[in-house]
């Protein structure tokens, strides 16, 4: 397979399992933060440095602020500007209360103007914040303070929403690239079928062009017929199975004999040469199969193989093929670490296998073996022509 992304080991989705388990919504947590903060600040209010009399608007403050930040995902749009607002005015009434929940409850509600509201919202916000500045106020530095803000507030907006872009584009490119192997695999599928066609309907030609020189050889005769009808039978069926494939776009077949299991031992003495011991066990009777399915069962095998052999690491595989009375059964298995692998739905050599398998209405299984190993498992049902 041509899949490179890291496999799951079983300690790793295990721990992902725990995590998940354990995730707070966020909207929750928001309002844990809220009531968390408001309580610290109306505690330190209450206790801390400030004056009896400089304790109101600090006050008030608190618990605004607090809700802020338990709304700022429903209204970020609102809880922003209000807590812009609370916290500019309370400079300007009050001056620095040094309220360390009401600085953390602002910057939190801050963050979800600049980042999580539109830009027309977002500016009527900022708009608001800044003409606080009309309030009059004896106490110095609050337009540093709020033009400080105001750059701080676009730059994470601007940070933020190019590194959105990017995850966007990034993406896309991912969607862009898996629809370019499925259509690059149907594409394949399409050639190797084209042959198998072409094969069949060309020794029924041949056969019909026998019939005429054996007209006095009914025997002979009623044999070439029954060959032909199997032929053609075949041939339907991969013309079915072919029709909303595309062909390659300069419409020229491959020349090469195309592989089936008959191949297999050659594959797998390959496989083997490269480094990876490759056991095969055959359970059942083996038989012929349809053309289709014995190239696809041979192709599976094969990424499956390869597979093991760029991502097992130190190991050994087993082939399994199963012959039941309506289905093969293809397993191919191996002992590596684990470590490296592909994940569900990512790479060439799986989007492959799933067009092939998904040809002939099968069933295909991917996964790791007890944390231990990789394991491939395709059933593809026979029988399945006119």
């Amino acid at each position: 397979m041509t899949d490179h992304a890291p496999r799951l080991t079983l300690g790793r989705v295990s721990a992902t399992l725990h995590l998940r388990r354990f995730r707070i919504e966020p909207r929750l947590l928001d309002l844990v933060f809220a009531v968390v903060l408001t309580a610290f600040g109306g505690a330190q209010v209450l206790v801390g440095h400030l004056a009896v009399g400089g304790r109101l608007v600090p006050g008030l403050a608190v618990p605004v602020l607090g809700a802020a930040v338990a709304l700022r995902r429903r209204f970020p749009a609102t809880a922003g500007t209000a807590a812009t607002v609370v916290q500019s005015l309370t400079i300007a009434l009050h001056g620095d209360p040094q309220v360390v929940s009401n600085a953390i409850a602002y910057l939190l509600a801050l963050y979800a103007l600049a980042v999580w509201t539109p830009t027309p919202r977002f500016v009527a916000g900022l708009t608001v914040g800044v003409a606080t500045l009309l309030v009059p106020s004896s106490h110095g530095g609050r337009v540093l303070w709020t033009l400080v803000t105001l750059v701080v507030v676009l730059i994470v907006r601007q940070v933020v929403r190019d590194r959105d872009r990017r995850a966007e584009l990034a993406e896309r490119h991912r969607d862009l690239a898996a629809r370019e192997a499925v259509a690059e695999e149907r594409a394949r599928v399409a050639r190797e079928l084209h042959d198998v066609v072409a094969h069949s309907v060309s020794v029924m030609v041949i056969q019909a062009q026998a019939g005429p020189r054996l007209l006095g050889d009914p025997e002979g005769l009623r044999g070439v017929f029954g060959s032909i009808e199997s032929s053609g039978k075949e041939a339907l069926a991969e013309l079915r199975r072919l029709l909303g494939i595309l062909r390659m776009p300069d419409g020229r077949p491959e020349l090469d004999p195309q592989p089936g299991l008959g191949s297999l031992d050659a594959l797998v003495d390959g496989v083997r040469a490269a480094g990876l011991p490759v056991e095969v066990r055959v359970e059942g009777t083996p038989r012929d199969l349809p053309v289709g399915v014995d190239l696809s069962a041979y192709r599976i095998i094969q990424e499956a193989l390869t597979n093991s052999l760029k991502h097992a690491g130190p190991a050994e595989a087993e082939v399994i093929l199963r012959y039941g009375p309506s289905s093969l059964q293809l397993e191919v298995v191996d002992n590596g670490s684990a470590g490296e692998a592909s994940i569900e739905g990512a790479g060439h050599g799986l989007v492959g296998m799933r067009e092939r398998v998904a040809l002939y209405g099968g069933e295909l299984r991917t996964g790791t073996r007890n944390g231990h190993g990789y394991a491939v498992r395709a059933i593809l049902p026979l029988g399945r022509g006119l």
